[in-house]
Protein backbone atom coordinates (compact mmCIF):
# COMPACT_ATOMS: atom_id res chain seq x y z
CA UNK A 1 0.00 0.00 0.00
CA UNK A 2 1.10 3.67 -1.13
CA UNK A 3 0.27 5.47 2.11
CA UNK A 4 -0.89 9.01 1.92
CA UNK A 5 1.49 10.22 4.16
CA UNK A 6 4.27 9.08 6.15
CA UNK A 7 6.97 10.53 8.28
CA UNK A 8 10.48 10.01 7.20
CA UNK A 9 13.02 9.50 10.17
CA UNK A 10 16.80 9.57 9.79
CA UNK A 11 19.51 7.75 11.72
CA UNK A 12 20.32 11.37 12.96
CA UNK A 13 16.49 11.88 14.14
CA UNK A 14 16.62 8.05 16.28
CA UNK A 15 19.96 9.32 17.48
CA UNK A 16 18.74 12.54 19.12
CA UNK A 17 16.09 10.66 20.71
CA UNK A 18 18.72 7.96 22.42
CA UNK A 19 20.39 10.96 23.24
CA UNK A 20 17.73 12.28 25.43
CA UNK A 21 16.68 8.52 26.93
CA UNK A 22 20.38 8.38 28.04
CA UNK A 23 20.26 11.94 29.63
CA UNK A 24 18.74 13.38 33.06
CA UNK A 25 15.83 14.61 31.69
CA UNK A 26 12.75 12.89 29.80
CA UNK A 27 10.49 16.17 30.23
CA UNK A 28 11.18 19.53 31.01
CA UNK A 29 14.68 19.68 30.18
CA UNK A 30 16.62 21.50 27.24
CA UNK A 31 15.63 19.68 24.32
CA UNK A 32 12.29 22.07 24.23
CA UNK A 33 13.35 25.00 24.49
CA UNK A 34 16.20 24.04 21.46
CA UNK A 35 12.98 23.17 19.71
CA UNK A 36 11.37 25.92 20.14
CA UNK A 37 14.29 28.50 19.21
CA UNK A 38 15.07 26.26 16.12
CA UNK A 39 11.04 27.58 15.49
CA UNK A 40 11.64 31.10 15.98
CA UNK A 41 14.50 31.15 13.68
CA UNK A 42 12.56 29.79 10.80
CA UNK A 43 9.32 31.51 11.22
CA UNK A 44 11.10 34.44 12.23
CA UNK A 45 8.86 35.50 15.28
CA UNK A 46 9.75 36.28 18.38
CA UNK A 47 8.56 33.63 20.94
CA UNK A 48 7.79 29.93 20.34
CA UNK A 49 5.92 27.58 22.73
CA UNK A 50 5.99 23.89 22.00
CA UNK A 51 3.28 21.84 23.71
CA UNK A 52 2.09 18.03 22.74
CA UNK A 53 -0.43 18.85 20.13
CA UNK A 54 -1.53 21.15 17.84
CA UNK A 55 -5.45 20.96 19.63
CA UNK A 56 -3.26 21.76 22.71
CA UNK A 57 -1.57 24.93 20.70
CA UNK A 58 -5.02 26.15 19.46
CA UNK A 59 -6.54 25.94 23.23
CA UNK A 60 -3.66 27.54 24.43
CA UNK A 61 -4.13 30.25 21.90
CA UNK A 62 -7.62 30.91 22.50
CA UNK A 63 -7.31 31.08 26.43
CA UNK A 64 -4.52 34.00 26.29
CA UNK A 65 -7.04 35.96 23.92
CA UNK A 66 -9.34 35.52 26.31
CA UNK A 67 -11.62 33.70 24.83
CA UNK A 68 -14.43 32.46 27.03
CA UNK A 69 -18.30 32.40 28.05
CA UNK A 70 -20.39 35.00 25.79
CA UNK A 71 -17.73 35.31 22.93
CA UNK A 72 -17.47 33.75 19.52
CA UNK A 73 -15.22 31.94 16.98
CA UNK A 74 -14.95 31.68 13.60
CA UNK A 75 -13.18 29.15 11.67
CA UNK A 76 -13.95 27.46 8.23
CA UNK A 77 -16.06 23.85 7.96
CA UNK A 78 -13.04 22.43 5.73
CA UNK A 79 -10.95 21.44 8.35
CA UNK A 80 -10.00 18.85 11.40
CA UNK A 81 -13.15 18.92 14.18
CA UNK A 82 -10.47 20.59 16.83
CA UNK A 83 -10.03 24.01 14.97
CA UNK A 84 -13.64 24.66 16.18
CA UNK A 85 -13.98 22.62 19.22
CA UNK A 86 -11.01 24.53 21.14
CA UNK A 87 -13.90 27.65 21.26
CA UNK A 88 -16.15 25.23 22.63
CA UNK A 89 -13.21 24.36 25.38
CA UNK A 90 -13.23 28.16 25.89
CA UNK A 91 -17.00 28.29 26.68
CA UNK A 92 -17.61 30.33 23.88
CA UNK A 93 -20.25 29.59 20.69
CA UNK A 94 -18.41 28.48 17.75
CA UNK A 95 -19.37 29.81 13.55
CA UNK A 96 -18.31 29.18 10.18
CA UNK A 97 -16.96 31.05 7.22
CA UNK A 98 -17.21 28.95 4.09
CA UNK A 99 -14.40 28.16 1.69
CA UNK A 100 -13.09 29.88 -1.35
CA UNK A 101 -13.93 27.40 -4.03
CA UNK A 102 -10.50 27.79 -6.02
CA UNK A 103 -7.78 27.28 -2.87
CA UNK A 104 -10.00 25.21 -0.24
CA UNK A 105 -9.14 28.13 2.11
CA UNK A 106 -10.99 31.00 3.99
CA UNK A 107 -13.36 33.14 1.40
CA UNK A 108 -11.96 36.34 2.07
CA UNK A 109 -15.51 37.69 0.25
CA UNK A 110 -17.54 35.50 2.68
CA UNK A 111 -15.30 36.55 5.44
CA UNK A 112 -16.20 40.06 4.66
CA UNK A 113 -19.81 39.87 4.37
CA UNK A 114 -20.33 37.61 7.39
CA UNK A 115 -18.27 40.35 9.62
CA UNK A 116 -20.69 43.12 7.87
CA UNK A 117 -23.57 41.27 8.44
CA UNK A 118 -22.71 40.24 12.77
CA UNK A 119 -21.62 43.80 13.06
CA UNK A 120 -24.86 45.40 12.23
CA UNK A 121 -26.40 42.44 14.97
CA UNK A 122 -24.18 43.22 17.39
CA UNK A 123 -22.71 39.42 17.18
CA UNK A 124 -18.80 39.73 15.97
CA UNK A 125 -16.52 37.09 16.73
CA UNK A 126 -13.67 37.62 19.36
CA UNK A 127 -11.63 35.28 17.54
CA UNK A 128 -10.80 34.59 14.05
CA UNK A 129 -9.30 31.20 12.84
CA UNK A 130 -8.57 30.65 9.11
CA UNK A 131 -6.92 27.45 8.17
CA UNK A 132 -4.12 26.84 5.80
CA UNK A 133 -5.48 24.03 4.10
CA UNK A 134 -2.75 21.07 2.68
CA UNK A 135 -0.34 23.80 3.34
CA UNK A 136 -1.51 26.72 1.23
CA UNK A 137 -1.56 29.88 3.32
CA UNK A 138 -5.04 31.53 3.46
CA UNK A 139 -4.83 35.54 1.98
CA UNK A 140 -3.94 36.59 5.52
CA UNK A 141 -3.23 40.18 4.38
CA UNK A 142 -6.95 40.74 3.37
CA UNK A 143 -7.77 38.81 6.37
CA UNK A 144 -6.01 40.78 8.67
CA UNK A 145 -7.28 44.06 7.22
CA UNK A 146 -10.85 43.12 7.98
CA UNK A 147 -10.15 41.56 11.29
CA UNK A 148 -8.76 45.15 12.12
CA UNK A 149 -11.68 47.16 11.14
CA UNK A 150 -13.94 45.11 13.07
CA UNK A 151 -11.67 44.37 16.30
CA UNK A 152 -11.04 40.81 15.71
CA UNK A 153 -7.93 38.36 17.08
CA UNK A 154 -6.28 36.06 14.39
CA UNK A 155 -5.10 33.04 15.62
CA UNK A 156 -3.73 31.41 12.05
CA UNK A 157 -4.66 27.49 12.02
CA UNK A 158 -0.92 26.50 9.98
CA UNK A 159 -0.99 22.92 11.65
CA UNK A 160 -0.46 21.81 7.65
CA UNK A 161 1.61 24.43 7.17
CA UNK A 162 5.23 24.57 8.58
CA UNK A 163 7.67 25.38 5.84
CA UNK A 164 5.12 27.46 3.54
CA UNK A 165 5.79 31.48 2.88
CA UNK A 166 2.81 34.14 2.17
CA UNK A 167 4.19 36.71 0.29
CA UNK A 168 7.88 35.74 0.35
CA UNK A 169 7.56 35.49 4.11
CA UNK A 170 7.40 32.78 6.05
CA UNK A 171 4.22 31.36 7.68
CA UNK A 172 4.58 31.58 11.34
CA UNK A 173 6.44 35.09 11.60
CA UNK A 174 2.53 36.57 12.69
CA UNK A 175 3.01 39.62 10.30
CA UNK A 176 -0.89 39.20 10.05
CA UNK A 177 -2.18 37.47 13.26
CA UNK A 178 -1.82 37.23 16.95
CA UNK A 179 -0.69 33.48 16.87
CA UNK A 180 0.14 31.15 14.47
CA UNK A 181 -0.57 26.92 15.21
CA UNK A 182 1.53 24.06 13.99
CA UNK A 183 1.01 20.50 14.39
CA UNK A 184 3.83 17.75 14.05
CA UNK A 185 1.85 14.55 13.87
CA UNK A 186 3.85 12.43 11.78
CA UNK A 187 1.67 12.62 8.59
CA UNK A 188 2.51 16.42 8.43
CA UNK A 189 6.13 18.31 7.44
CA UNK A 190 7.69 17.31 10.05
CA UNK A 191 7.15 15.21 13.08
CA UNK A 192 7.69 15.06 16.88
CA UNK A 193 5.37 11.50 17.09
CA UNK A 194 2.92 14.23 18.03
CA UNK A 195 3.17 17.62 18.81
CA UNK A 196 2.31 21.22 18.30
CA UNK A 197 4.02 24.69 18.75
CA UNK A 198 2.18 28.36 18.82
CA UNK A 199 4.32 31.49 17.54
CA UNK A 200 3.87 34.96 18.52
CA UNK A 201 5.53 38.65 18.67
CA UNK A 202 3.79 39.54 21.37
CA UNK A 203 5.51 39.10 25.03
CA UNK A 204 2.19 39.13 27.24
CA UNK A 205 0.44 36.52 25.16
CA UNK A 206 3.63 34.02 25.05
CA UNK A 207 3.96 34.64 28.82
CA UNK A 208 0.33 33.39 29.21
CA UNK A 209 0.64 30.34 26.87
CA UNK A 210 3.97 29.23 28.66
CA UNK A 211 1.78 29.13 31.55
CA UNK A 212 -1.41 26.95 30.13
CA UNK A 213 0.53 24.96 29.03
CA UNK A 214 1.70 23.70 32.54
CA UNK A 215 -1.04 23.62 34.97
CA UNK A 216 -0.94 27.77 35.20
CA UNK A 217 1.91 27.18 37.64
CA UNK A 218 4.94 29.62 37.54
CA UNK A 219 8.39 30.45 39.71
CA UNK A 220 8.85 33.63 38.07
CA UNK A 221 8.43 36.20 40.84
CA UNK A 222 7.36 38.76 38.78
CA UNK A 223 3.83 36.50 38.69
CA UNK A 224 3.46 36.03 42.19
CA UNK A 225 1.65 37.71 44.82
CA UNK A 226 4.46 37.40 47.13
CA UNK A 227 8.01 36.78 47.61
CA UNK A 228 9.22 33.39 47.28
CA UNK A 229 9.39 31.36 50.04
CA UNK A 230 12.68 28.88 48.73
CA UNK A 231 13.92 26.75 46.11
CA UNK A 232 10.96 24.70 46.23
CA UNK A 233 8.30 27.61 46.24
CA UNK A 234 5.67 27.95 42.96
CA UNK A 235 2.20 29.63 42.44
CA UNK A 236 -0.72 28.26 40.74
CA UNK A 237 -1.52 32.13 39.12
CA UNK A 238 -3.94 30.85 36.47
CA UNK A 239 -5.87 28.01 35.57
CA UNK A 240 -3.82 25.32 33.23
CA UNK A 241 -3.47 22.26 31.71
CA UNK A 242 -0.96 19.15 31.19
CA UNK A 243 0.36 20.45 27.80
CA UNK A 244 3.79 20.16 28.10
CA UNK A 245 5.57 18.15 25.22
CA UNK A 246 8.35 15.86 26.58
CA UNK A 247 12.38 16.24 25.82
CA UNK A 248 12.22 12.89 22.98
CA UNK A 249 9.51 14.81 20.73
CA UNK A 250 11.50 18.26 21.61
CA UNK A 251 14.89 16.31 20.64
CA UNK A 252 12.88 14.54 17.58
CA UNK A 253 11.91 18.16 16.57
CA UNK A 254 15.27 19.88 16.34
CA UNK A 255 16.92 17.02 13.87
CA UNK A 256 13.66 17.24 11.76
CA UNK A 257 13.46 21.22 11.63
CA UNK A 258 16.90 20.51 9.58
CA UNK A 259 15.54 19.22 6.70
CA UNK A 260 12.68 20.97 6.63
CA UNK A 261 13.20 23.30 3.12
CA UNK A 262 14.35 19.87 1.82
CA UNK A 263 11.04 18.04 2.65
CA UNK A 264 9.24 21.19 1.46
CA UNK A 265 11.43 21.28 -1.69
CA UNK A 266 10.51 17.83 -2.04
CA UNK A 267 6.92 18.00 -2.03
CA UNK A 268 6.60 20.95 -4.16
CA UNK A 269 8.57 19.00 -6.96
CA UNK A 270 5.92 16.26 -6.19
CA UNK A 271 3.09 18.35 -6.44
CA UNK A 272 4.34 19.80 -9.38
CA UNK A 273 4.72 16.49 -11.11
CA UNK A 274 1.15 15.28 -10.37
CA UNK A 275 -0.45 18.93 -12.13
CA UNK A 276 1.41 17.31 -15.34
CA UNK A 277 0.69 14.11 -15.01
CA UNK A 278 -2.99 14.23 -14.06
CA UNK A 279 -3.29 17.08 -17.53
CA UNK A 280 -5.41 14.95 -19.19
CA UNK A 281 -7.47 12.92 -16.87
CA UNK A 282 -11.09 13.86 -15.38
CA UNK A 283 -9.77 15.57 -12.10
CA UNK A 284 -10.07 19.22 -10.27
CA UNK A 285 -6.24 19.14 -9.32
CA UNK A 286 -5.56 22.40 -6.33
CA UNK A 287 -5.08 25.75 -7.08
CA UNK A 288 -2.10 27.48 -6.24
CA UNK A 289 -2.48 31.04 -5.16
CA UNK A 290 0.88 33.23 -6.82
CA UNK A 291 1.17 34.79 -3.19
CA UNK A 292 2.13 31.72 -1.71
CA UNK A 293 4.94 28.62 -1.31
CA UNK A 294 2.69 26.00 -0.35
CA UNK A 295 4.21 23.35 1.78
CA UNK A 296 1.89 20.83 0.15
CA UNK A 297 1.18 18.78 3.54
CA UNK A 298 -1.81 17.06 1.15
CA UNK A 299 -2.12 17.02 -2.58
CA UNK A 300 -6.41 17.00 -2.87
CA UNK A 301 -7.37 16.22 -5.81
CA UNK A 302 -12.07 16.15 -7.16
CA UNK A 303 -13.29 13.40 -8.88
CA UNK A 304 -17.25 12.20 -10.20
CA UNK A 305 -17.93 9.47 -8.21
CA UNK A 306 -15.35 9.66 -5.27
CA UNK A 307 -16.98 6.88 -3.20
CA UNK A 308 -16.45 3.92 -5.77
CA UNK A 309 -12.91 5.96 -7.03
CA UNK A 310 -11.88 5.83 -3.46
CA UNK A 311 -13.08 2.16 -3.05
CA UNK A 312 -11.13 0.57 -6.10
CA UNK A 313 -8.33 2.71 -5.51
CA UNK A 314 -7.46 1.37 -1.77
CA UNK A 315 -8.53 -1.63 -3.35
CA UNK A 316 -5.29 -1.59 -6.08
CA UNK A 317 -3.12 -0.45 -3.03
CA UNK A 318 -3.34 3.44 -3.23
CA UNK A 319 -3.77 4.99 0.38
CA UNK A 320 -6.02 7.88 -0.53
CA UNK A 321 -7.93 9.46 2.06
CA UNK A 322 -10.55 12.65 2.32
CA UNK A 323 -9.79 16.02 3.72
CA UNK A 324 -12.33 16.76 5.49
CA UNK A 325 -15.54 16.24 6.11
CA UNK A 326 -17.20 19.33 6.97
CA UNK A 327 -17.36 20.02 10.72
CA UNK A 328 -20.77 21.44 10.70
CA UNK A 329 -22.40 18.46 9.16
CA UNK A 330 -21.00 16.16 12.12
CA UNK A 331 -24.02 14.95 14.46
CA UNK A 332 -22.51 16.80 17.20
CA UNK A 333 -22.28 19.89 15.24
CA UNK A 334 -25.84 19.11 13.55
CA UNK A 335 -27.48 18.81 17.24
CA UNK A 336 -25.72 22.46 18.09
CA UNK A 337 -28.12 23.92 15.39
CA UNK A 338 -26.09 23.78 11.90
CA UNK A 339 -27.69 21.91 9.16
CA UNK A 340 -26.09 20.66 5.57
CA UNK A 341 -26.67 23.46 2.86
CA UNK A 342 -25.09 26.01 5.62
CA UNK A 343 -22.09 26.47 3.65
CA UNK A 344 -21.93 25.37 0.39
CA UNK A 345 -18.67 25.20 -0.86
CA UNK A 346 -17.38 23.35 1.71
CA UNK A 347 -19.68 20.85 1.46
CA UNK A 348 -19.52 21.10 -2.84
CA UNK A 349 -15.75 20.13 -2.25
CA UNK A 350 -16.09 17.64 0.36
CA UNK A 351 -18.73 15.65 -1.81
CA UNK A 352 -15.70 15.13 -4.76
CA UNK A 353 -12.56 14.94 -2.44
CA UNK A 354 -9.58 12.76 -2.49
CA UNK A 355 -6.47 13.20 -0.98
CA UNK A 356 -3.54 11.30 -2.79
CA UNK A 357 -0.21 10.24 -1.64
CA UNK A 358 2.20 13.07 -1.37
CA UNK A 359 5.43 12.81 1.14
CA UNK A 360 8.50 13.26 1.19
CA UNK A 361 9.78 9.45 0.63
CA UNK A 362 7.45 9.03 -2.55
CA UNK A 363 9.64 7.74 -5.43
CA UNK A 364 8.66 8.59 -8.77
CA UNK A 365 7.76 5.27 -9.57
CA UNK A 366 5.22 4.65 -6.90
CA UNK A 367 3.72 8.64 -8.13
CA UNK A 368 3.87 6.79 -11.23
CA UNK A 369 1.67 3.93 -9.86
CA UNK A 370 -0.89 6.34 -8.53
CA UNK A 371 -1.75 8.47 -11.66
CA UNK A 372 -1.90 5.11 -13.42
CA UNK A 373 -4.70 3.70 -10.87
CA UNK A 374 -6.37 6.91 -11.03
CA UNK A 375 -6.44 6.86 -14.47
CA UNK A 376 -7.86 3.10 -13.96
CA UNK A 377 -10.48 3.89 -11.22
CA UNK A 378 -11.66 7.40 -13.48
CA UNK A 379 -12.14 4.80 -16.54
CA UNK A 380 -9.69 6.46 -18.62
CA UNK A 381 -7.72 3.22 -19.13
Amino acid sequence: MIPYGRQDISDQDIQAVLEVLQSDFLTQGPAVPRFEAAAIAHCDAKFAVAVNSATSALHIACMALDLGPGDILWTVPNTFVASANVGLFCGADVDFVDIDPATYCMSVTALAEKLEAADQIGRLPKVLIPVHFAGQSCDMRAIAELAQKYGVRVIEDASHAIGARYLDQPVGNCAYSDICVFSFHPVKIITTAEGGLATTNDPKLAERMQLHRSHGVTRDPKLMDQASEGGWYYQMVELGYNYRMTEMQAALGVTQFERLDAFVARRNLLAKRYDELLTDLPVICPVQNPDNYSAFHLYPIQVENRAQVFAQLRENGIGVNVHYIPVHTQPYWKARGFEEGDFPNSESYYARAISIPLYFGLSEGDQDKVIEEIARATKVI
